[in-house]
Formats: C-alpha cells, sequence, structure tokens
C-alpha cells in the first residue's frame, strides 16, 4: 500500500495509506449511487467511508458515510471514479467485498457482499465474522 498525506484547514498533516479493490470495490450501480449523493451533497471529491460497527441481530453492521476527505490512517481505495476510505480495523471485516446497489420495490439500497461474514441476518444489514 501506498502511503498519502493531505493538509488539513490548520495545516496539520493526515497520513492515510492507498489500497486497491482487493479491499472493497464497488459496482457500477453503487458507484453511480455514491456518485450522485456526492453531488447532491455539493462534495464532488468526497470520499465514501465504509465501517464495521458493533451492533445489529448478528453482532456486527456496516456503517456507510459520506466525507470531504480520508481521515487519519484511513485506507483509501479508488473503484469505479469513486474514492473509498475504511479505517485499519473495519478493513480486517470487510476484506474482499463488493459494495452494490439495487432498487426495486422491495429489497432497494446498498447491499455489502462480503466473502467474511460467516452468518448474515435475514433483513441483511448485519453479520458475524
Amino acid at each position: 500500500m501506498l502511503a498519502g498525506k493531505r493538509k488539513t484547514e490548520t495545516t496539520t498533516e493526515v497520513n492515510y495509506r492507498t489500497g486497491d479493490e482487493r479491499l472493497v470495490k464497488l459496482t457500477d450501480d453503487a458507484a453511480a449511487k455514491v456518485s450522485g449523493l456526492l453531488q447532491r451533497q455539493g462534495r464532488p471529491e468526497g470520499v465514501l467511508r465504509v465501517a464495521v460497527t458493533g451492533g445489529g441481530c448478528s453482532g456486527l453492521q456496516y456503517k456507510m458515510d459520506l466525507q470531504d476527505s480520508p481521515a487519519h490512517r484511513d485506507i483509501l481505495v479508488e473503484s469505479c471514479g469513486i474514492r473509498v476510505v475504511v479505517d485499519p480495523k473495519s478493513a480486517l471485516y470487510v476484506t474482499g467485498s463488493e459494495l452494490d446497489y439495487k432498487t426495486g420495490l422491495e429489497d432497494s439500497g446498498f447491499k455489502v457482499n462480503n466473502p467474511n461474514a460467516a452468518t448474515t441476518c435475514s433483513c441483511g444489514e448485519s453479520f458475524s465474522a
């Protein structure tokens, strides 16, 4: 992985690493949705944060958020033209995952296809590893 730095408005440096799609990748549908959301929020150069937190009926759940830039110690991956950031702890759980976006009457929204998930709940919002 490559190391990167950016300066914040207070001139402190934020160190992050650069990874590749072996960590996490987006489908074309997910990239289009994220791009539209970033544009709508006025953050065309923003990033999608993918994180794993404790909770949900299976023990772990995904959290996604749009941000302006990577944070300290993040891993930055570019997939389908979208910059995705993952913190090192979450990277342990999402390595090899694919983020998709589905539209439909029932099962619409972002879906994470995670090869590390030993079990998932019936709603697909949480998992155990």
